[in-house]
């Protein structure tokens, strides 16, 4: 049985080996840190209501691959009911972050997430969400990301002639 194990993970470590000799970036370092102090926060994209912060800490969220971001929103911040067409994972780091499932918001349905809380949504899941007290969110995923508004004209690009 010992020895199925350790060809299993040669076998395995062997495969990753070679997978990695197709990648381009495979000798480059990886290594990033954010420290608080250097985060450099900008206005969120329009996709996202007004009031709202981004910081990009890795990769592109608009690019195919891998990407961190952090989210910074005032209180009382809302995102209309919304869904995305990947997985989203989502950390709360500051403050409340009371999230409702469905199709419209409901106030009463939203459930608080503390600081501390992870959440990953299934692409396709509609929500909403609301911030209580000042609130950092680090969403990560494999772009690119999307928020798509359940009712169109949720969406804050949206322009009335």
């Amino acid at each position: 049985m010992r020895s199925v194990l350790v060809t299993t993970a040669l076998w395995a470590l062997s495969a990753a080996a070679a997978a990695g000799q197709d990648s381009p970036d495979r000798d480059a370092p990886h290594a990033i840190v954010a420290r608080p102090e250097q985060v450099a926060w900008r206005a969120a994209p329009p996709v996202l209501p007004p009031g709202a912060r981004l910081a990009v800490l890795e990769g592109d969220p608009a690019r195919p691959g891998p990407f961190t971001m952090r989210i910074r929103l005032p209180d009382g911040y809302r995102i209309p009911p919304h869904y995305h067409p990947t997985v989203e994972h989502v950390t709360v780091l500051e403050g409340t972050f009371k999230v409702g499932m469905g199709q419209a918001f409901d106030s009463t349905a939203l459930q608080p997430l503390p600081a501390g809380t992870f959440a990953a949504l299934a692409p396709g899941v509609r929500h909403f969400a609301q911030a209580e007290g000042a609130t950092v969110l680090q969403l990560h995923g494999i772009g690119p990301w999307q928020l798509i508004y359940v009712d169109p004209d949720d969406d804050p690009r949206r322009t009335t002639p």
